[in-house]
């Protein structure tokens, strides 16, 4: 917790010798990254772990991909973090296959809601009253109506049958 304090300090510690040194005078962006940083409350660590979690990726698989100079140590670390840089989130998305908001806007909190909103009192999202839109009746004249149609299919197979039955008769006989 204190290493992620210390990195929204050093966030806004850069964003502040920006502000300071930056000879073009682009004040604007950087007094936005700050507000945003403070007023964040979605845990980026966190959602790439929830999301690796979800397609079955372990930390080690992980930190293969991000290269050499990452372990399985430095990804658990890495998931604890606040927020974490926007390289280093485009290199995840890259490897994940997730797209960088994801990590950014998801919010655990909001998808809770929705989700307890979207169900009307079964929690578990099994509709135990189902509701079928069939006419039993019509159901039923379609069963006869195959029924005709494959009578018919034999009448004329049996038909067939009978014809190639008569053709062999007639030449035995002749």
């Amino acid at each position: 917790m204190i290493s992620d304090k210390m990195d929204v300090l050093q966030d806004i510690f850069l964003s502040l010798r920006f502000i300071l040194f930056n000879p073009d005078g682009f004040i604007f962006e950087p007094i936005e990254k700050i507000k945003l940083i403070m007023e964040q409350k979605i845990h980026q660590g966190r959602n790439v772990k929830r999301f690796r979690e979800m397609l079955g990726i372990k930390q080690e698989a992980l930190a293969y991909d991000l290269g050499e100079d990452w372990n399985q140590k430095k990804i658990s670390m890495l998931e604890q973090k606040d927020v974490i840089e926007d390289s280093l989130l485009k290199q995840i998305s890259y490897s994940l296959k997730i797209p960088v908001e994801a990590f950014q806007n998801f919010d655990e909190e909001q998808a809770i809601n929705i989700i307890s909103n979207t169900f009307n009192d079964q929690s578990n999202g099994y509709n135990y009253y189902p509701t079928f839109n069939v006419n039993p009746v019509e159901k039923w004249i379609e069963a006869l109506e195959e029924i005709k149609r494959l009578n018919l299919e034999l009448l004329k197979a049996k038909d067939e049958q009978i014809k190639v039955l008569e053709k062999l008769l007639m030449q035995i006989k002749h």
